[in-house]
């Protein structure tokens, strides 16, 4: 029987070629589009997820006076793991962990720069469950000085040789030695944390770090036992800061909980998360999920269309059938059999276009995805009951429509097939384009935002801006530097700073003394050198820039930014800004406070997801600087860089010259907000085709049974437009209730995605009418195609046999 009915299948399959084809495509693209983004979903989902322990990242939330809003930090203070673990037994374990970007370190005569090099306490590998290969897990940190590798980085500098107990030297202006103590499997790219190695933390703090309740520069990580109440836990936190920070500073902090499962991919509101590789937004995993399951859905609902569109072809079937004692689950079972069968195939097909596009995808997500179909049977079990179950959700409704009819009106020609079915068949095209036309208005409006992002100015200007990191070694070379770099016309200016922009700045506590009491607060800082506004050109609204070589603006002149004075003058209503220069304004006691020198216009010192917070710039050259900005002509910027190479080369000849761009480092900003606008303008693009496959398939059925009234219109009169009229005009009906149904939904979905930025762009209506223009434009070319064939059949053929 089984092979009688594939047989059966089969042979349907061949007969209606086109329409089983249109199947296969619909459904092979929809289950690829499916697959694929599984694949991301998967990944997303697995990060952090060889650690096996109950383990948190402890975070704050800082809410110092003259802040904007409350800012989520993934910074913690020193002493606050080991006090915590021994306060509460809940948390049995705790692991300190600060980053060190491009660690300079030499083996003989290998001097080589480490990209990301951690330090931590003795206790990382017994919390976390990377793989050690040589050492000793509970000791491998424990003495100062030591330094554990990952396999990639013992290889650079000893090759086949055994590492343990050798000597590497950092070199920069001191000179430390660290002895290798362990090897470390290189850290999977599924994990938050990235690193070439681990320095022991206890190599440079010093015994009074656990009297530091204030400075937050490191991350937190917390072993709770398996039945510890989390929110309980936090809900102690607060007696807990209060009884060891000084006076009323506890107030300005919250402590919370965030378990190391949720770090990567529900980080998006906390601010200071220097150590999150590939962070990513949960919410748009959900989104690239529910379009994947709306792009097969639609797949789905083409198979159920067109099975029920083309069951007159097999009502004879069905009748003669249960004339011979045919039961109807036997027929449904058929029916559904056939359904999976074209599932199967089109499965096949599908796995050969995830295959043949996952470079792509690999590519644009940035992650390592890998269709791991054959290597392990169990994806393999699951791809077949994907297909399965894909099989019997499209072939259901053919199934029992089809094995419903009644043989006796069959054979005597009297069933009237579809007449109760059109409706429905409706409904699945209104829904088919629904989703379609949602997701050209997703798309659409994602596009806007994030070109919008891109090309909204940030207040300063970052074209054409090198930015180079300065350490130790180089810091002190800053002003021969600069002044070697400025002596070539393809260099237009050079300023040093702290801290990039792009990147959270660190916040500080400021005092202004204006006409009342002196008032204590906290903003953003940056330290700078006096060209550093003009570099950037960022405008002066009041006041003055720094002056040059000015021994009384150094450490003693401060420019807020328009925010800042905002705050300031937040209840003097009636004064000016104007009226802040010359104010009482820095850091320390009121003796050592410097004056407000400028005030600048707002610029946009970290990404548009974040509001402009207030902001002093200020110039402290004995500080020194951690990177410089070289602003180069846009005329022959090759010759440029290699002039600025040479010049480091003659100054800095030991220390490589590491640059970038400072228009690469937003773009990076914004990388997750661009994967999302294209991943969405693809599976866009794959519903509207596919939506596209189905109209035209049910186009080419209408036709096909209209074809003797087509003829018979031709005869009476009915011109070559009026046809095609007709044949559209059923179609673009459902297609405009498809628009009307979608609008809204998008229009609500895209209001609450925008609320995620701080910056962004209007809902406009056009938008809404162009995007459904377009799908009205796209049903009329596929429908039409059809339509113009009928309408040009010649009716002595079609009304020959009549």
């Amino acid at each position: 029987m089984l092979q009688n009915y594939l047989k059966i299948a089969w042979r349907n399959l061949w007969k209606n070629k086109v329409f089983s084809a249109i199947n296969i495509i619909g459904l092979a693209v929809g289950m690829a589009a499916c697959i694929l983004i599984l694949l991301f979903v998967t990944y997303e989902t697995s990060f952090d997820g060889i650690h096996k322990k109950n383990i948190y990242r402890l975070d704050e939330v800082q809410k110092f006076p003259g802040m904007v809003a409350p800012q989520n930090v993934a910074l913690s203070m020193f002493p606050m793991g080991p006090t915590l673990t021994k306060e509460y037994p809940e948390i049995r374990s705790f692991v300190r962990v600060r980053p060190n970007k491009e660690v300079r370190l030499t083996y003989g005569d290998k001097k080589i720069v480490m990209p990301q090099m951690l330090w931590a306490d003795s206790s990382f590998l017994q919390l976390f469950d990377y793989k050690l290969l040589q050492g000793d897990a509970k000791t491998i940190l424990k003495s100062p000085n030591s330094v554990v590798l990952t396999e990639e980085s013992a290889v650079k500098f000893f090759g086949n040789e055994n590492p343990i107990g050798k000597t590497l030297v950092r070199y920069d202006s001191d000179t430390i030695s660290f002895k290798v103590t362990g090897i470390l499997e290189n850290a999977p790219k599924n994990s938050h944390l990235q690193f070439d190695g681990i320095f022991s933390f206890n190599s440079f703090v010093k015994a009074d770090a656990m009297n530091n309740w204030g400075g937050n520069w490191l991350v937190t990580y917390l072993e709770l036992a398996n039945n510890a109440d989390v929110a309980a836990l936090e809900k102690k936190f607060p007696a807990f800061l209060k009884r060891h920070m000084s006076g009323e500073n506890w107030k300005f902090y919250e402590l919370f909980l965030q378990p190391l499962n949720e770090v990567h991919d529900n980080s998006m509101a906390i601010t200071h998360d220097y150590l999150n590789f590939q962070k990513f937004d949960k919410n748009y995993t959900y989104i690239f999920l529910v379009i994947a399951v709306i792009v097969l859905l639609i797949a789905c609902i083409n198979f159920m269309n067109l099975s029920t569109a083309k069951s007159s072809g097999r009502a004879k079937e069905v009748g003669i059938r249960k004339s011979v004692g045919a039961e109807r689950t036997q027929l449904a079972a058929q029916f559904i059999g056939e359904s999976i069968l074209l599932s199967a195939i089109a499965l096949v097909f599908a796995v050969l276009l995830v295959k043949l596009c996952l470079p792509f995808v690999t590519k644009l997500s940035q992650r390592e995805l890998d269709l791991a179909l054959f290597s392990n049977p169990l994806v393999l079990i699951l791809f077949l009951a994907f297909a399965i179950v894909i099989g019997v959700i499209s072939g259901s409704y053919p199934a029992f429509f089809l094995s419903s009819y009644q043989p006796t009106k069959v054979l005597k020609g009297s069933l009237e097939i579809g007449k109760n079915k059109g409706s429905f068949r409706n409904m699945l095209v209104i829904g088919q384009f629904t989703g379609a036309v949602f997701l050209i208005i997703a798309t659409a409006f994602v596009v806007k935002q994030l070109r919008f992002m891109q090309e909204r100015d940030p207040g300063f200007s970052r074209d054409q801006v090198m930015v180079v990191p300065l350490n130790s070694a180089t810091e002190p070379k800053y002003d021969a530097l600069k002044q070697e770099l400025l002596s070539n016309s393809l260099i237009t200016a050079v300023t040093g700073s702290q801290q990039r922009l792009g990147n959270n700045l660190h916040q500080t506590g400021v005092k202004f003394h204006g006409d009342g009491p002196v008032r204590e607060m906290a903003t953003s800082q940056v330290i700078v050198d006096p060209d550093y506004l003009t570099l950037y050109k960022i405008p002066i609204l009041f006041g003055r820039n720094f002056l040059k070589d000015s021994k009384t603006d150094n450490a003693r002149a401060y420019i807020i930014n328009e925010t800042l004075a905002k705050e300031l003058l937040k209840e003097q209503p009636k004064a000016t800004m104007q009226s802040l220069i010359g104010r009482n304004f820095g850091f320390g006691g009121m003796d050592s406070l410097g004056r407000i020198v400028g005030i600048s216009k707002d610029f946009n010192f970290n990404s548009l997801h974040h509001k402009i917070e207030t902001l002093c710039i200020f110039n402290q050259k004995d500080w020194g600087y951690s990177e410089m900005s070289i602003r180069i002509s846009g005329k022959n910027a090759p010759e440029a860089i290699a002039y600025a190479k040479s010049v480091w080369a003659k100054l800095a000849p030991d220390q490589p010259f590491d640059y970038s761009f400072l228009d690469e480092h937003f773009a990076e900003l914004y990388r997750a907000d661009g994967q999302v606008s294209e991943i969405v303008g693809i599976l866009a693009s794959l519903a509207i085709l596919i939506s596209c496959l189905g109209l035209f398939g049910l186009a080419s059925f209408s036709a096909e049974r209209r074809i003797k009234e087509i003829g018979i219109r031709k005869v009476l009169g009915a011109s070559v437009a009026g046809i095609i009229a007709l044949l559209s005009r059923d179609f673009l009906k459902l297609v405009l209730v498809a628009i009307l149904i979608a609008s809204p939904i998008a229009w609500y979905a895209i209001n609450r995605w925008l609320q995620d930025f701080a910056y962004r762009i209007d809902l406009s209506w056009w938008v809404f009418v162009l995007a459904g223009a377009l799908a009205v434009l796209i049903a009329l070319l596929t429908v039409s195609f059809q339509s113009v064939k009928a309408a040009l059949t010649n009716p002595v053929k079609s009304l020959k046999s009549e």
